[in-house]
């Protein structure tokens, strides 16, 4: 399967994106490699991606997937940039614009940055850097400019924040320097041909084709250098985590929110935290000799304190034994409820612009845990231990995912009792 990121400099219109195998994504983001539909042996075309309104997508998840035996191709935007970067760790570059940050020649990713249109529809509404310089030395050749003119426009036009830099701007930008000619001159030649001077579609398609003729599996993907680290490193596993999603009962659900909701919610969770500290002092991640919890305890010489207050190992929600550990006690009513708590979420987001999770006050989630889970206040780090969560104040951060859920089921309860009476 070829899986193709691209958004503004191709539309979904174009024929090579039709072809069998492919499938067409919109422009990539951070997290989007960690999806289960993108498999060892299958190449990844990245063209566009998105940074300015959403995290952008990290080096260190292309060379997982990379290490995962995922092909990588980057052309024409976003693509060309992180190809240029890891170029050296096998990641196949494609194009001009790719040429031209692999030999320094270009180095800021506003080179290539555009304006999209916000309907989903992703038309690019500005005109990148990178295509205007091209365009510029085309009107060089043609005689339209000489070397000064043509450099003293692309300064100014550098100076243009990019989602500013329409056709308008250029326009006015022409005026200002008196190149009535040259914007005459591009004028007449976009009216010829809507893809004059488009160097990023040019590559673009010049890399959906590498990926199709299969150039790609010249790709060496079985040796990575340093992916132990990046598959170790604590943001990795945060993101993978983060990122981690399956569907049951016919709900598609983050597997991050159902082990907050059961760390959270359900009273035997101790029992359940216990188990996966006892399966992993047997199965240790990193491979070495396992040896009953127990034992590490007597080892440790730690007297009576409690496992959780001395262990805290990461957690992989990618690993099917791990998974179903630690959600053992789920129920498909648990199941339910993080779906709907999961909404409330996505509903607070969209009623109240820049909120997110982060933004719920400390306090209240923390009074809200003390009422779940019915212990006083001296012994909140204690039960946060007790239920992997290591510490008070990571319980309050994993929480507050949950609390716009909470606060609208409890608000429903009290309308019902209201009505009741």
């Amino acid at each position: 399967m070829i899986h193709v990121f691209v958004g503004p400099t191709l539309p979904r219109s174009e024929p090579s994106l039709a072809a069998p195998g492919v499938r067409v994504w919109p422009p990539i983001r951070h997290g989007d490699l960690f999806d289960a539909a993108i498999r060892a042996g299958d190449t990844v075309v990245i063209v566009d991606g998105v940074y300015h309104q959403a995290p952008a997508l990290r080096h260190k998840e292309i060379l997982a997937a990379m290490a995962r035996g995922v092909r990588m191709i980057g052309a024409a935007s976003i693509g060309a940039l992180r190809a240029a970067e890891l170029a050296p760790f096998g990641m196949l570059g494609v194009g001009a614009v790719y040429t031209a940050y692999a030999r320094g020649e270009i180095t800021s990713d506003d080179e290539v940055a555009v304006g999209q249109a916000p309907d989903g529809e992703f038309d690019a509404l500005t005109w990148p850097l990178v295509n205007l310089r091209h365009v510029l030395g085309l009107a060089r050749s043609a005689g339209i400019l000489d070397d000064d003119r043509a450099a003293g426009l692309l300064a100014t036009l550098r100076a243009v924040y990019y989602p500013q830099r329409t056709t308008a701007a250029v326009r006015a930008v022409c005026r200002r320097r008196n190149e009535t000619r040259f914007s005459a001159w591009l004028a007449e030649r976009c009216a010829q041909d809507r893809h004059f001077g488009d160097l990023k579609r040019a590559d673009a398609v010049a890399a959906v084709r590498v990926a199709l003729d299969g150039r790609a599996s010249r790709i060496d993907v079985r040796s990575v250098p340093s992916v132990p680290s990046v598959r170790g490193s604590t943001y990795f596993r945060r993101w993978s985590n983060a990122f981690a999603r399956a569907r049951v009962d016919g709900l598609e659900l983050s597997t991050e929110d159902r082990l907050v909701y059961q760390q959270v919610f359900d009273p035997a969770f101790h029992r359940t935290w216990t188990a996966f500290l006892e399966h992993r002092s047997l199965h240790p991640a990193d491979g070495g000799p396992g040896r009953p919890l127990t034992e590490r305890l007597v080892r440790a010489g730690c007297g009576d304190l409690p496992a959780d207050r001395l262990f805290h190992p990461t957690v992989d929600l990618r690993d099917e034994a791990t998974v179903a550990l630690l959600l053992a006690g789920e129920t498909e009513g648990d199941r339910r409820a993080v779906a709907r708590y999961a909404d409330a979420l996505g509903r607070a987001r969209r009623d109240r612009p820049g909120f997110s999770a982060a933004a719920v006050r400390d306090d209240l989630t923390h009074d809200l845990l003390l009422r779940v889970w019915k212990c006083p206040g001296l012994r909140f780090d204690e039960e946060a231990s007790a239920r992997g969560l290591s510490c008070g104040s990571r319980a309050v951060e994993a929480a507050k995912r949950l609390v716009p859920g909470f606060l609208e089921e409890t608000n429903e309860r009290m309308g019902a009792s209201c009505d009741g009476r």
